[in-house]
């Protein structure tokens, strides 16, 4: 095919922008909420500030909400961390945001490092733990909306299993 035949059918490049879906205000699908737990991760200056660190138990702050999902911020000290849980009728995508959490789940354990992000479904049962000597801190992201953390028996990899790194 000829180049200039294949613009002439194209038309006008610079009329594209209108036939384009406009960028949704809320996520919508798992790869939007994905995509949303980056950009906020990657504008260190809307959760920097707010983190805090809590010796006694794990910290946690509702960043934003939206229709029917909720964003939270989390901090955790070495040390700390969530026991197995699931999260009820919530999926979720998890990323971390500074130093280091593992995660524990019944296949094995993996250890996720700033920018790891996990995306898990309803009935999706896991253990986070801060295993170093130094905090961190993660997003996460919820929909719909998180109404219960349900713990469960210690189903998860234990943590003398060697971890693999995300």
């Amino acid at each position: 095919m000829n180049s200039d035949s294949d613009l002439q059918i194209a038309g006008d490049l610079l009329e594209v922008p209108h036939l384009l879906q406009p960028a949704r205000e809320h996520p919508a699908t798992v790869a939007e909420f994905a995509g949303l737990a980056r950009s906020l991760a990657g504008d260190r200056a809307q959760w920097a500030p707010l983190v805090q660190y809590d010796a006694t138990s794990r910290w946690y702050h509702r960043l934003r909400t939206g229709p029917g999902y909720e964003v939270w911020l989390l901090s955790w000290v070495p040390g700390q961390g969530s026991g197995a849980h699931g999260h009820g009728p919530s999926s979720g995508v998890l990323t971390v945001l500074a130093g280091e959490l593992t995660e524990r789940t019944e296949r094995g354990s993996r250890v996720l490092a700033p920018g790891a992000q996990r995306v898990f479904a309803p009935g999706y049962v896991h253990e986070v733990v801060n295993d170093t000597i130094e905090p961190a801190v993660s997003l996460h992201i919820y929909y719909p909306g998180l109404t219960e953390m349900p713990a469960h028996s210690a189903r998860c990899a234990p943590a003398a299993q060697e971890a693999v790194r995300a």
